[in-house]
């Protein structure tokens, strides 16, 4: 039974059946008994990344109540969704990404929570669905692990070249020249711009 807990960079949880390299979740968002996901996506402002492999733990995926298991592609996949690093299982990559998002948006070091309320109204537009942002500047001087989307598809920057997105993989691919948004959160971009590093599986 192929779940539906496989996260789009565009936000979206979707039935995938391939296996993604992080997992994360957004709070209790499924029903233990059928494992099928409830109405609402999303019941905490804390939407977090984490490892698939953390001391040794093991749980069944969506088979109690408990947080509903997510799982990503790649770290560029779950930061454009509007995630951000576990303070708990990816300490040292969390404290990274912080310091890296003071350092991007000019600020004092910001606690968790601070940081999720600025990704929630930078992930969500008023709908509740994604919310895009209008790009600055040229798409190649984007930092890497930066995501664009064009109408349907997504796409990662990585060294000034771009990648069409796919649950196989990333193919080299111009997006067009029009209509193109930024899909990672602006204050997840200045994260990446101060040297933030993520996970790109190219």
């Amino acid at each position: 039974m192929t779940l539906q807990n496989r996260v789009t960079p565009f936000g979206d949880i979707v039935a995938a059946p391939y296996r993604g390299a992080l997992m994360g979740n957004r709070g209790i968002i499924h029903d233990p008994a059928t494992r099928t996901l409830l109405k609402r996506q999303w019941t905490t402002r804390a939407w977090i990344i984490c490892v698939c492999e953390f001391k040794g733990a093991r749980r069944e995926v969506m088979a109690r109540r408990s947080w509903t298991e997510l799982f990503f592609f790649d770290e560029a996949t779950a930061l454009a969704a509007g995630h951000r690093p576990c303070f708990y299982c990816q300490r040292q990559r969390a404290k990274a990404f912080q310091a890296a998002w003071a350092d991007g948006s000019k600020t004092s070091i910001q606690p968790a929570p601070a940081m999720d309320a600025a990704l929630h109204r930078e992930r969500l537009d008023a709908k509740g669905g994604k919310r895009l942002h209008p790009i600055e500047g040229q798409i190649r001087d984007l930092p890497n692990g930066t995501m664009i989307a064009s109408g349907q598809d997504a796409y990662v920057v990585k060294e000034e070249v771009t990648y069409l997105w796919s649950w196989q993989g990333y193919t080299p691919s111009d997006p067009p020249s029009r209509n193109v948004m930024l899909l990672t959160p602006p204050s997840t971009v200045l994260a990446l711009s101060a040297g933030y590093s993520p996970l790109v599986r190219l």
